[in-house]
C-alpha cells in the first residue's frame, strides 16, 4: 500500500515538472521566458474583454518587445553612452510622474482653489439668465440693413435666415441658436442680445469678428447654477487637468522637497 501511494505521489511530481512551458509562460523567446502573469497584466491594463484575439495580439506584442531587447543587447546598444543617458532620462520621467501623482493625491485641493474655478465658470454663464435668440449673419453691413428693411416690411425672420444667413450652424433652422447664456457669445453679440426685450429685433446691424448680425430675441429665462457643493467633485477633476495648476503644484512640491532637504 505504501509503495502504491509513493508511486502516485512521485507520478504527480513528475507530471507537474513536465507541464509544457506554454502553461507557465506566455512564450519563450530564444530561451527567455515571458511569464503568463505579464501577459495577463498587459491585457488587464487595456480595459478590454479578455478574448482569444486580444490575447494573441498582446502575446505578439510582448514577443516583439523581447526580440527588440535581445537584439539591442546583441548589438551592444544598451552599453552606448547616449542610449544609457536616454534610458536614465526615461526612468527619471516615470519616477517624477509617479511622485507628482502621489503628491497630488495626498495633498487635497483647497476649497479656495476650487471656489476660484467655480467663480470662473459662473462668470462664463453670464448674468444668471439664458436666452433663446435667432440671428442672420451676412458679410456686408449694407446687406444686413436691406434684410432688416425687408423684415420690417413683413418678411419672416426665419425665412430670411434660411435664404441669406452665412451661419452654417443655424441658417437651416431659421437662425435659431437655442437656449444659451450670454457668456456663450462674443461680447458685441452678447451686449446687443441682452439689450433686447422679448420679441424685439436689433434695429441696426451688429458687427462682430464673424460679420454683420441681425438678432431677434425670442425669450429669456433664469438659469439654475449648481451650488459649489454640488459640483465640487467635478471642479476637482477639472482643476487637476489644468496644465497651469499642475505646473504650480509641481513647483510647490519641489520647493517643499528642497526646504526639507540637506543640500550642501
Amino acid at each position: 500500500m505504501k509503495t502504491t501511494v509513493l508511486s502516485f505521489s512521485l507520478a504527480a511530481v513528475l507530471a507537474a515538472a513536465s507541464v509544457p512551458a506554454a502553461a507557465q509562460n506566455a512564450a519563450v523567446v530564444n530561451g527567455k521566458n515571458i511569464p503568463s502573469a505579464k501577459l495577463d497584466k498587459l491585457i488587464a491594463g487595456t480595459g478590454q474583454p479578455d478574448t482569444p484575439e486580444l490575447r494573441d495580439r498582446a502575446r505578439n506584442m510582448l514577443i516583439d518587445r523581447e526580440l527588440l531587447v535581445q537584439e539591442a543587447n546583441k548589438r551592444g546598444l544598451t552599453q552606448k553612452d547616449d542610449v544609457q543617458e536616454q534610458l536614465e532620462q526615461a526612468r527619471l520621467n516615470v519616477l517624477a510622474g509617479a511622485v507628482f501623482e502621489d503628491y497630488v493625491r495626498t495633498h487635497s485641493t483647497s476649497d479656495a482653489e476650487l471656489r476660484k474655478q467655480y467663480d470662473k465658470i459662473k462668470a462664463q454663464l453670464g448674468n444668471g439668465k439664458e436666452y433663446r435668440a435667432r440671428h442672420i449673419l451676412v458679410e456686408k453691413e449694407a446687406d444686413a440693413k436691406a434684410i432688416i428693411a425687408k423684415i420690417k416690411a413683413g418678411a419672416k425672420f426665419e425665412d430670411m435666415a434660411k435664404a441669406s444667413s452665412k451661419d452654417p450652424g443655424s441658417a437651416a433652422n431659421g437662425g435659431d441658436l437655442d437656449w444659451a447664456s450670454s457668456g456663450s457669445y462674443v461680447p458685441e453679440f452678447s451686449a446687443a442680445m441682452t439689450g433686447l426685450k422679448k420679441g424685439q429685433m436689433t434695429e441696426t446691424p451688429v458687427k462682430t469678428q464673424f460679420g454683420w448680425h441681425i438678432i431677434l430675441l425670442e425669450d429669456e429665462r433664469e438659469s439654475k447654477v449648481p451650488s459649489f457643493e454640488e459640483v465640487k467633485p467635478q471642479l476637482q477633476q477639472m482643476l487637476m487637468g489644468d496644465q497651469n495648476w499642475q505646473r504650480e503644484q509641481f513647483q510647490a512640491m519641489m520647493k517643499a522637497l528642497r526646504d526639507k532637504a540637506k543640500i550642501q
